[in-house]
C-alpha cells in the first residue's frame, strides 16, 4: 500500500496528511450537466460511434466494445465501456505487472504520451487501436456511464478492482466522488506524473471540487486530447 505525497509538478497541495479534512460536497449543477452533456455529445457523436464499432470490428475479430468492471463511488463496481483497441482475449499481466510496479515502487512513467497506465508499443493493441487511443475516441463510449450515473464528465480517474486494493485507505477519500470522464490528473501532466503523484491530485479534486472547477478541468481536456499530451 502506498501513502499520498504532495505533487511537486505545478500542483500546491497542503503539507499536512491528504486524507485528513472534509471534502466538498458534490455541486447541486453536476448531475444534471452531466446528464444534459453527455446525452448531447452522445447524439452528435452518434454517426461517428457508429462508424469506428464498424471499423473496429472490420479490422479484428471479436465485439466493437470493451467491458471492464471499474470501482466508483464508494466503492461500488460499475461496468465501464470503451472501444476495444486490443486484439480479443489479449492477456492483462503484463499491464497489471506494470501498474502494480507503479504502485508499490513510485516508478516514473513509461507509457508515452497517454499517460503512465498506457505501454508504449503494447502488442497486443490493434493498428486501429493505436489511432482510437492517440485520439482519445477509445473513451467516448463512457458517454453511456455517464448517463447511466456510473460516472461523470469530471472525477478521479476509475480504478480497477486490484488496484483500489493495492492503493489502501490512505486514497480512500477519492471515493467520495464518481470517477470522471477527465479530471485534474488527466490536465495537470498525464504523460509525467507518477502514479503517487496521480492519486493525490484525485485527492485534490475530491477536496475543491465545484462546478467552475470542472468546467475549467473541462476545458483544459480540449488542448490534453488534441495534442495527445497532458497537460501542464
Amino acid at each position: 500500500m502506498i501513502r499520498p505525497e504532495p505533487v511537486r509538478q505545478g500542483v500546491h497541495l497542503p503539507e499536512d496528511d491528504l486524507t485528513a479534512g472534509p471534502s466538498a460536497p458534490a455541486p447541486a449543477a453536476k448531475r444534471p450537466f452531466d446528464l444534459l452533456a453527455a446525452s448531447v455529445c452522445l447524439v452528435l457523436l452518434s454517426p461517428l460511434l457508429a462508424i469506428v464499432a464498424v471499423i473496429v470490428s472490420a479490422t479484428s475479430p471479436g465485439s466493437p466494445f470493451f467491458r471492464q468492471t471499474r470501482i466508483g463511488r464508494d466503492r461500488r463496481p460499475f461496468v465501464l465501456y470503451k472501444f476495444r483497441t486490443m486484439y480479443a482475449g489479449s492477456p492483462d499481466d503484463v499491464h497489471r505487472q506494470y501498474v502494480s510496479r507503479l504502485l508499490t515502487e513510485d516508478q516514473p512513467p513509461m507509457g508515452g504520451p497517454r499517460g503512465l497506465f498506457k505501454l508504449e508499443d503494447d502488442p497486443r493493441i490493434t493498428p486501429v487501436g493505436r489511432l482510437l487511443r492517440r485520439t482519445s475516441i477509445d473513451e467516448l463510449p463512457q458517454l453511456v456511464n455517464i448517463i447511466r450515473g456510473d460516472m461523470s464528465l469530471v472525477g478521479p480517474r476509475p480504478l480497477l478492482p486490484w488496484e483500489a486494493e493495492l492503493i489502501g485507505p490512505a486514497y480512500s477519500a477519492r471515493f467520495l466522488a464518481e470517477p470522471g470522464l477527465t479530471g485534474l490528473w488527466q490536465v495537470s501532466g498525464r504523460n509525467k506524473l507518477t502514479m503517487r503523484q496521480g492519486l493525490d491530485l484525485d485527492l485534490e479534486y475530491v477536496r475543491q471540487r465545484s462546478f467552475v472547477f470542472d468546467l475549467v478541468i473541462l476545458f483544459k481536456t480540449v488542448p490534453v486530447v488534441l495534442s495527445t499530451h497532458g497537460a501542464q
